[in-house]
């Protein structure tokens, strides 16, 4: 390595002992307006080269700040350009590792051009090879599109800043105020970034979410040997309806879960997990989070919000691009019902919809508490394509709770005779058992034998193949 920066030590830890092997070490700045001549760019300010995570091929550029602030010109860029070639010819992930004072300015247009030239290739490896990056000091401005391009946003808790416009630049604020800059901000309020933590934690949590994920969209291999009981009962599984990213781990291989987006949007858990040793997908509705202790520290409205679908959809999307199956527990009970939800609730769900409905990877759904109405419909129903849906025996699917339903239909009855309406309407209409009869729910299951039934139906599923029709895209 051409030298030992704070950039290069990033690449170390994050990396296999001794796998590196750096691209373009001699590369510098060819600019020479404003002294740029006279002032050494070692590497141009990025370190950009190929090796291995857990013996998986990646490519990585890690920027140096030492070097210009880190800032992207001509060759700088170019570099990252390359790297993308021959990420895409091979078909290997690349994970960037950011802290960067964003455009050189000394370069002006060429340093314009530089961004988008890397934005390009993000985009045309976008669905093709997964994106990560880490997000260590600075990344503002056009940068900040950089890390919304890619797949997965990890960013260190403390120094790490992410913004278009700085927190001072925003009317009525300044950081002191609000510092929309921050890690706790992007990560719980604009939900662009998956994870937070110190440099260690961010680093071990790629080295874990690149070998959960297949290398490329052709490359269905993302597998690892299975020591855990597939038939594994877990009695405690029945007692976690409202925190569903409890459930998950406890039907996971090893009882492992890689949550992504943990802190945003928190009614929806999207993360992976292996089953058999295969990596699935996970969309789940909550409505409780637990503490260490198991009592509930935060509640939510069995509701799908603006967040939790558009989180939802993205994740699925993902999915889908590179072949991994998705799994999703059902619990809920409508919309969210607020005026500012109100102006996009519509627009997200039926983004959430075409998300599961366009999805061609095996699909399987568990309802585990209650599923009423359209949302129901939107949480991955066998009518948008679920290929397995299984059920919880206290499942409730249908219209409606089945007392308001009651209510409606003996409207102006005395209570005795809705209580009575409700009791049917329950039993025959609102019943997993009814479902199932009409063939909406292909089998009721316990809830502590889920594991096993989950694995079964993604083996069953591994060969499937669904056309869609042809077009270009969808334009949801």
């Amino acid at each position: 390595m051409s030298n030992t920066s704070q950039a290069s030590q990033r690449i170390t830890a994050l990396l296999d002992g001794n796998s590196f092997v750096e691209i373009g070490a001699k590369v510098t700045a060819r600019a020479t307006d404003f002294n740029l001549k006279q002032t050494e760019t070692p590497s141009d300010g990025v370190i950009t080269g190929y090796g291995l995570i857990d013996g998986n091929l990646v490519y990585v550029y890690s920027q140096d700040a030492s070097v210009l602030g880190g800032s992207i010109g001509e060759m700088h860029a170019k570099k990252i350009v390359n790297l993308y070639n021959l990420a895409m010819k091979t078909g290997a992930p690349v994970i960037g590792l950011i802290d960067s004072a964003g455009f050189r300015l000394q370069e002006a247009t060429d340093a314009l051009n530089a961004f988008g030239e890397i934005y390009l290739k993000q985009s045309l490896a976008s669905g093709v090879i997964p994106q990560i990056t880490a997000i260590f000091g600075n990344c503002g401005g056009g940068l900040a599109l950089i890390p919304t391009l890619t797949d997965f946003t990890f960013m260190e808790a403390d120094k790490a800043k992410l913004f278009v416009n700085s927190p001072n630049a925003l009317a009525g604020n300044y950081t002191g105020k609000c510092d929309t800059s921050a890690a706790a901000f992007q990560s719980e309020e604009a939900g662009i970034v998956d994870m937070v933590g110190d440099e260690a934690q961010i680093l071990s949590g790629i080295r874990e979410l690149v070998c959960m994920l297949p290398a490329n969209n052709e490359d269905n291999d993302a597998y690892e040997e299975c020591t855990d009981d597939l038939n594994r009962v877990n009695e405690e599984l029945s007692a976690c309806v409202g925190d569903t990213s409890v459930a998950l781990s406890l039907i996971a291989d090893d009882q492992r879960f890689f949550e992504v987006k943990s802190s945003w949007a928190k009614d929806m858990v999207t993360g992976f997990l292996r089953l058999n040793g295969m990596t699935v997908g996970a969309v789940a509705n909550r409505s409780e989070v637990l503490d260490e202790e198991g009592k509930a520290a935060e509640k939510f409205d069995a509701a799908l919000s603006v967040r939790g679908c558009e989180k939802a959809a993205d994740f699925v999307n993902f999915c889908d691009a590179f072949g991994i199956p998705v799994l999703s527990l059902t619990n809920v009970t409508g919309f969210a019902a607020t005026k500012c939800s109100e102006k996009r609730i519509a627009k997200a769900a039926a983004k959430l919809t075409y998300a599961f409905a366009n999805a061609t990877v095996p699909k399987v759904n568990v309802v585990i508490g209650k599923a009423y109405g359209s949302a129901y419909n939107v949480m991955n129903s066998k009518a948008v394509g679920a290929d397995i849906t299984y059920a919880w025996p206290d499942a409730k699917i249908g219209t409606m709770d089945a007392k308001l339903a009651a209510k409606i239909i003996c409207d102006g009855k005395d209570s005795a005779a809705i209580d009575a309406c409700a009791k049917e309407y329950e039993a025959g209409q609102t019943s997993a058992e009814s479902a199932a009869r009409r063939g909406y729910v292909d089998q009721i299951i316990e809830a502590s034998e889920t594991r096993k039934y989950v694995i079964g139906a993604f083996e069953m599923l591994f060969t499937k193949r669904e056309d869609r029709p042809a077009k270009k895209h969808g334009t949801v």
